[in-house]
């Protein structure tokens, strides 16, 4: 009843509420880096480890075991975050990824380091974002009062630095090499951690978790996830989306338009996708739909334009559409699901709850990576991007269907009560 009176005024419209506090700038920088340096280290360690000698093996094993570590240990980085607070886990993953990354960058720098070297690297630096990934959903609600607001600008700056991540890494590895780029991704960090401890939280919020046992808090995590329909709904869905839409679309989608129109194209067309995902993320703060997963399912057919566009052989322009919408779509969804996901699961359960939804999204978006290479020479590139241009379609369909997604209300609006 209180909650309703703080947030409620007039005729039951929200109140204003303040996005652009301190805490939040802070915490804004200290993503804002860390997205950065993760947009960075796809192309830094392809063109290191191609440098290096080790091939496109040398690439899937390297980037295979920082992917591999991040979804294998994510569930525990959920619970830590509880028993310890998220800002202490996220803090403690950051200066973990800075002294790795600077091992990486030194390696390279004084020569041509072991590909062993380098798995075992990105896996412990994979390894410390399944600790920091957790806790990037409970704290927004610490550091804005407008949860919706700030999602949206993440998801603004999270488009930026898709795009200039990777380009930024080009330039930097052809002009001063790749021990500089992997200097540089560790600053990213650097910045990141010392933004985070500059936070000031209350105490409620710095409290640490009183439950006894690890174990308890993995299986309570679980109970929490299980009990709410909407929620492992999505992600069931998700299995297939992640994997046969996006996780397929993304190398294949690649393939096709470096193929037929040159890797410039390829590189407007991914401008463009983040384009649309600045675009789509501004949107998202506006808006404010009593169903946010009704509304922010738009999201997902438009997504679903991203493998047609380049399997029909459209001029450049119409590509450049297509991929616009399709990261407009996917911000849009981004920012109502975050949204959703931090105001409607109780503090205390937010990050083990968090770990699963982000567990079954890595594992759906690894699997279709996996996949896309087998798949397109079994059905060929085209068909397949056309398969899942259908499957998205299909997907958003069925996540429509569901009447306890479809039906979910927005945890502002008032009840009748």
């Amino acid at each position: 009843m209180s909650h309703d009176t703080e947030t409620l005024t007039g005729e039951g419209k929200p109140a204003a509420r303040r996005l652009w506090s301190g805490n939040f700038k802070l915490y804004l920088t200290a993503r804002s880096a860390s997205m950065l340096g993760d947009a960075m280290l796809p192309v830094a360690l392809s063109i290191g480890v191609l440098a290096a000698g080790y091939g496109i093996d040398g690439v899937g094993y390297s980037l295979g075991a920082w992917m591999g570590a991040l979804a294998l240990f994510m569930l525990f980085g959920g619970v830590l975050a509880d028993r310890f607070t998220p800002r202490r886990m996220m803090i403690i993953a950051d200066l973990v990824r800075l002294v790795v990354q600077s091992a990486m960058a030194v390696a390279f720098a004084l020569g041509t380091p072991s590909l062993t070297a380098i798995i075992v690297l990105q896996f412990l630096s994979g390894a410390a974002t399944s600790l920091f990934q957790p806790g990037v959903a409970s704290m927004v609600p610490q550091v804005s009062d407008d949860v919706q607001g700030a999602n949206g600008i993440l998801r603004i700056s999270e488009a930026i630095s898709g795009v200039l991540g990777p380009a930024l890494a080009g330039v930097l590895v052809s002009v001063a090499g790749a021990g500089t780029v992997f200097g540089i991704y560790a600053a990213t960090y650097g910045v990141s951690a010392i933004c985070l401890f500059a936070l000031r939280l209350s105490p409620a919020e710095a409290a640490e978790s009183s439950e006894p046992t690890f174990w308890r808090q993995l299986v309570e995590g679980w109970r929490e996830f299980a009990a709410r329909r909407w929620l492992w709904g999505v992600i069931v869905i998700h299995l297939v989306f992640g994997c046969f839409v996006a996780g397929v679309s993304l190398p294949v989608g690649a393939d096709l338009v470096t193929s037929d129109y040159g890797s410039t194209a390829l590189g407007i067309g991914m401008a463009a996708f983040g384009a649309g995902g600045v675009v789509g993320g501004a949107l998202a703060m506006k808006v404010r739909p009593s169903r946010p997963l009704r509304s922010g399912a738009i999201g997902w057919a438009l997504f679903a334009l991203y493998p047609i566009t380049p399997a029909v052989g459209l001029s450049v322009a119409m590509l450049i559409v297509g991929w616009t919408l399709a990261g407009f779509g996917l911000a849009y969804w981004g920012v109502l699901w975050s949204t959703t996901v931090q105001t409607q699961i109780p503090a205390e359960l937010l990050n083990r709850v968090y770990a699963y939804d982000v567990s079954g999204s890595l594992l759906s978006l690894v699997f279709g990576r996996s996949l896309a290479g087998p798949m397109a020479s079994l059905l060929g590139a085209r068909p397949l991007m056309i398969l899942a241009t259908v499957l998205g379609f299909a997907c958003t369909l069925v996540l429509l269907a569901v009447r306890s997604i479809r039906d979910l209300r927005s945890a502002d609006e008032p009840t009748s009560e």
